[in-house]
């Protein structure tokens, strides 16, 4: 894992040295990313500049140096991430002659692009990346990444200047820069609590794509941006593999799943340094550590992280998981104090805006990981692929049952219970901890309150869009924004696919997964020098994902049903039955207790009036609201108070 920034000076204003010296600024931004090595390689016509922080993963030694040049000297790579089909690759490339000095996956996916083209090479690489390519004999630059969206990548003009980067940090930095907040973005965020690609929080500044790519020439005029190109689009790869479903009896497809899945999770522990895994105690991480334990000769180093809080903590889960498999386990207790404490940092790390409040135990446990892993392996992406969140289970039966209620009625009934104060509902659901775990339920009033937007919707969509959503019409909110819409509220832009849960799927894999998942696991990871690596984000495991019929998927109102009967195989299932319960934190009890005086400082009205960005009426309603305890407004107010946070610290001069 590295990081990675450059600029393109098509009017070679600036000098070569100059050139070289603000893009190994850039890089210094970045030192978290690779604290290993550092790069820098300059267009000798003063043209271009590529730098690079490097954390040595494969191949320590000097020859996974980069930048790295092209053995025909056309090309010249910056590369973040990991090929895990690297060893296919380099024999079907020695087959053709090619010769290799090293035996990183650095040199071998530059020596696909100089065999095959990008082109090629980029539909043969199976992994996480963010590449720039300058292509000496075209004067050209290309920007790619990964179909997942698993590595980042931002791009932009700065005073006549292309310039790109791992991080917005490093472009930020840059001389010339004159930051502008897009107050599209600013809207999009409150809805999603990130800001969806392309944006980002700076007008001109771009994110590139999942899975596609953008080229620049010498003769593109600053301020130009070219439409990324798709090389690979999930939408294509849907609907091609639901065209071809898969067939054979539960059996026969949970070895099948297995299947794949033990292969990815193989190729995912290659590596020259330690390797571990996050585990939660849930369905995905433990299939992710038990498949590495079968696969390990020795036990696998595992964390975890607990708290006091029983609703959100899961140590004792994980640690029952980790006995049984016999892994090398580490788990940590953190107070709220601990918590708490890397607030702070939370505006740096994330660079723009970003209000999933559980980057806090995952930023803690990137740390705990790294006290002994270089690496470490992850189940994000299960319940994209497998149907894991609640509402994959709930709205299509929800919304089925309740249809039939004349629409007034239905919408009155769900208005009424978001009135219910959420102490009240956790109260009344006390009762429920008498009952096995299976039935138990964490949190109810978050779940009574996302039934209550099914029921208050019009549509299916949406009601998806209503549990997407913090903010319910952000575009009010934001002052001078009349309309800003992600994908979730885009229905025309949707594929056509069979049900409800299949089309939610696909806004997850899409939208939320690059947006808010990766993003969170990338820049916590990161920001501790810890690569993260990702098994379920896989092309075979994708394909077979969307082959299974959703029977599979979801069975009597279980999530993720397939998976689960890979991981019985492994683990009892009495350890790994039971709700499911996201990676979170009581954000809402500690805006009434210890982070009040904070968030009443960053909230205040005068403060939000003399920005001249949000209009303060309905988020002082909120905060009075959250305090009385007659709703629960924890999320949309910490949108508010991560977005003033992250002002403070990028932009102090409108804050202040």
């Amino acid at each position: 894992m590295c990081g990675i920034a450059g600029l393109v000076d098509s009017a070679r204003s600036c000098g070569v040295d100059r050139l070289g010296a603000d893009a190994a600024a850039m890089a210094a931004t970045l030192v978290h990313r690779g604290p290993d090595d550092h790069g820098l390689w300059v267009d000798p016509q003063g043209r271009a500049a590529f730098s690079h922080r490097r954390l040595s993963i494969v191949d320590l030694s000097p020859l996974g140096h980069q930048p790295m040049v092209s053995a025909d000297e056309r090309w010249t790579m910056a590369y973040n991430g990991e090929v895990y089909n690297t060893a296919d690759l380099r024999r079907r490339l020695e087959a053709e002659g090619m010769g290799f000095r090293g035996h990183s996956d650095t040199e071998v996916l530059l020596g696909a692009v100089q065999a095959w083209g990008v082109t090629r090479a980029l539909e043969a690489a199976e992994g996480m990346f963010a590449i720039a390519l300058w292509d000496r004999r075209e004067c050209q630059l290309h920007l790619v990444r990964d179909r997942f969206g698993e590595k980042p990548l931002y791009y932009g003009w700065v005073d006549g200047r292309l310039a790109f980067a791992s991080e917005l940090k490093a472009i930020a930095g840059l001389p010339g820069f004159a930051p502008t907040i897009d107050r599209e973005a600013i809207a999009l965020y409150l809805r999603h609590n990130c800001i969806p690609g392309p944006h980002s929080i700076y007008q001109g500044i771009a994110k590139l794509p999942p899975g596609t790519r953008v080229v620049f020439g010498l003769d593109d005029r600053p301020g130009t941006m070219p439409a990324p190109q798709a090389y690979w689009s999930a939408r294509d790869a849907v609907e091609e593999a639901m065209a071809d479903p898969a067939t054979g009896s539960d059996e026969e497809l949970t070895d099948q799943l297995e299947s794949v899945l033990a292969a990815s999770i193989a190729n995912r522990m290659v590596a020259d340094v330690p390797v571990g895994a996050f585990l939660s105690g849930g369905i995905d991480s433990s299939i992710v550590v038990a498949l590495m334990q079968q696969a390990s000769s020795r036990p696998v180093r595992t964390f975890t992280i607990g708290f006091d809080d029983r609703a959100y903590d899961e140590s004792g889960e994980a640690q029952a998981v980790a006995a049984h498999l016999g892994t090398d386990h580490t788990a940590l207790r953190v107070t709220e104090s601990d918590a708490a404490d890397v607030i702070p940092e939370l505006p740096g790390i994330w660079d723009e805006p970003f209000a999933d409040s559980s980057q806090i135990p995952v930023l803690l446990v990137s740390r705990l990981a790294r006290s002994q892993v270089t690496v470490s392996l992850s189940g994000d992406g299960g319940d994209e692929l497998f149907a894991g969140y609640n509402r994959h289970a709930y709205l299509e039966r929800i919304w089925g049952q309740a249809s039939r209620l004349p629409d007034p009625v239905r919408r009155s009934l769900g208005a009424a219970m978001l009135r219910v104060p959420p102490g009240f509902v956790d109260s009344a659901a006390k009762v429920t901890r008498l009952l096995p775990a299976a039935y138990q339920v964490r949190v109810p009033s978050s779940k009574v309150a996302k039934v209550a937007k099914v029921l208050a919707s019009a549509t299916p969509e949406d009601a998806y869009l209503g549990l997407v959503s913090h903010w319910a019409h952000p575009e009010s909110m934001v002052l001078g924004v009349a309309n800003a819409a992600s994908m979730a509220s885009r229905p025309e832009d949707w594929p056509k696919l069979p049900t409800v849960t299949e089309q939610m799927l696909w806004l997850d894999l899409v939208g939320y997964l690059p947006d808010d998942i990766l993003t969170k696991v990338d820049r916590a990871a990161m920001a501790t020098s810890l690569e993260t690596r990702v098994p379920f984000l896989d092309r075979d495991v994708f394909d077979l994902a969307w082959r299974l019929p959703m029977h599979l998927k979801i069975r009597d109102g279980v999530t993720k049903w397939i998976l689960r009967q890979v991981l019985y195989r492994h683990v009892p299932q009495a350890l790994v039955d039971r709700p499911k319960m996201g990676f979170g934190l009581p954000v809402g009890s500690w805006l009434r207790g210890p982070l009040r005086p904070w968030a009443e400082e960053l909230l205040a009205e005068p403060r939000l009036a003399s920005q001249g960005l949000l209009d303060p009426e309905p988020i002082r309603r909120a905060w009075a609201l959250h305090q009385s305890g007659r709703r629960d407004l924890a999320h949309e107010l910490w949108d508010i108070i991560a977005l003033q946070a992250w002002l403070d610290r990028w932009m102090p001069g409108l804050s202040g």
